[in-house]
């Protein structure tokens, strides 16, 4: 059985930073794409940030330069490093994989549907 479990999230003033980490387990496909797509209240879920196994990244033009996605080297865990957050950053994060897709591909897909599973969500609060 496929597992997610992300960890991280929380309160932070405007500027400041969080990281957010996420384990799979029982994932057997070697070509796959890790990644994060966030939902703030009453608005649709938007990707955020994903990295492929063989570690292409791709980010949404408004985390470029701010967020950084990473993963260690047995490719388990993915890292999201979140830098001069803003309040629009608000919402709840979700981390989910896909079996061979690249960073790039998943970063145009439906960010309901784009990822095989999911976590439960970890919330970032930012406050102004």
């Amino acid at each position: 059985q496929v597992q997610l479990v992300e960890s991280g999230g929380g309160s932070v003033q405007a500027g400041g930073s969080l990281k957010l980490s996420c384990t799979v387990s029982g994932y057997t496909y070697k070509t796959y794409c890790m990644g994060w797509v966030r939902q703030a209240p009453g608005k649709e879920r938007e990707a955020v940030a994903f990295i492929d196994s063989n570690g292409r990244t791709a980010y949404a033009d408004s985390v470029k330069g701010r967020f950084t996605i990473s993963q260690d080297n047995t490719k388990t865990t993915v890292y999201l490093q979140m830098d001069t957050l803003i309040p629009e950053d608000n919402g709840t994060y979700y981390c989910g994989i896909v079996a061979g897709m690249s960073a790039m591909q998943t970063l145009g897909r439906d960010p309901d549907y784009g990822m095989d599973h999911w976590g439960q969500g970890t919330l970032v609060t930012i406050s102004s």
